[in-house]
């Protein structure tokens, strides 16, 4: 989804019933109704943080207040509950529904569902969701693998090599998650998530040999659904980075901002002789390391300053 995207309350209902144990008790009219955010709990009466747009989750503390009004004040309260722009309200627990809250829903055409779940698990679950469905999205042009358990992005010109180095690192135990168009989400502060389009998901074209089903050419393990990005892999040509670049440390970290968030990445040269699937590998190995704290270049730097100094 781009950014601004909404889900219909409909759509929540339809993925969600079945792991929440959502019951639709009143006002289905309303399932076109959409949602911004993730679920907040509905504090009502005197400490009213009613949001727009959003799922208002009803607990036991939320309920017994309720109980504990009169009829004038029950329904002054449920009339203020519904005076904003709901998208939806759930009553957890297993609570009992009033009937005066079935009238409100109704009445406003505000979705009401019902769940035997206790509400922080129901607002942690829904609110999951939510996050991965309203998530700013991005495509990009590449390829994304898990190697060794980390998320990386092979860019690079047309024709640069990248399906081929992608299918050699396959062969060595590693696994796809998308070819040509890899689907970005910012799920985090600083977390984009990868998948793939459900067009194209296990398929990889590869010049000469056309397009493979990976799945069924090296199994199930061969693929997976999604991994979080943690490293660009960029392919380039030996003369892109000069001679410098072929055969000395680069000194300084480069990254690439994708969504707001800062990707490591590595320039890799293609040039004959090379082994890239080896040079990608120890990319990712180091790339480990220095998310550990242990950084090659700065122990070179320390090695050769104490060197310098006569130290042992």
């Amino acid at each position: 989804m781009e950014e601004g995207a909404r889900v219909s309350v409909e759509t929540l209902f339809r993925d969600m019933a079945g792991q929440v144990d959502l019951q639709w008790a009143a006002a289905q009219q309303g399932g076109e109704r959409s949602l911004s955010s993730e679920p907040t709990v509905a504090l009502i009466g005197h400490l009213n943080f009613v949001h727009p747009n959003r799922i208002q989750v009803l607990g036991n503390a939320e309920m017994n207040y309720l109980r504990s009004l009169t009829d004038i004040g029950l329904r002054d309260a449920i009339a203020h509950l519904f005076s904003s722009e709901l998208a939806a309200v759930v009553v957890a627990n297993g609570e009992g529904v009033p009937a005066v809250l079935l009238e409100g829903a109704e009445r406003t055409q505000t979705p009401l569902f019902t769940s035997s779940l206790p509400s922080p698990v129901l607002m942690s679950t829904l609110g999951h969701y939510l996050r991965q469905q309203l998530a700013e999205t991005v495509s990009v042009h590449g390829v994304f693998l898990e190697v060794l358990g980390t998320g990386i992005l092979i860019k690079g010109d047309a024709g640069v090599g990248k399906s081929e180095l992608a299918l050699e690192l396959i062969t060595r135990g590693h696994r796809l998650v998308a070819d040509d168009v890899v689907e970005l989400k910012h799920v985090a502060p600083e977390t984009l998530e990868g998948s793939c389009p459900p067009l194209i998901r296990d398929f990889l074209e590869v010049r000469g040999l056309g397009i493979l089903n990976i799945r069924f050419l090296f199994g199930e393990m061969a693929v997976k659904p999604h991994q979080n990005l943690r490293l660009i892999v960029e392919l380039v040509h030996p003369e892109e980075i000069g001679e410098v670049g072929l055969n000395r440390l680069d000194m300084v970290a480069s990254t690439q901002t994708i969504l707001g968030v800062a990707i490591p990445k590595v320039r890799v040269p293609v040039a004959a002789g090379r082994n890239l699937a080896v040079l990608v590998e120890v990319a990712v190995r180091n790339h480990i390391l220095k998310t550990r704290g242990i950084n090659p270049v700065e122990q070179f730097i320390k090695r050769q300053q104490a060197a310098i100094n006569g130290e042992d």
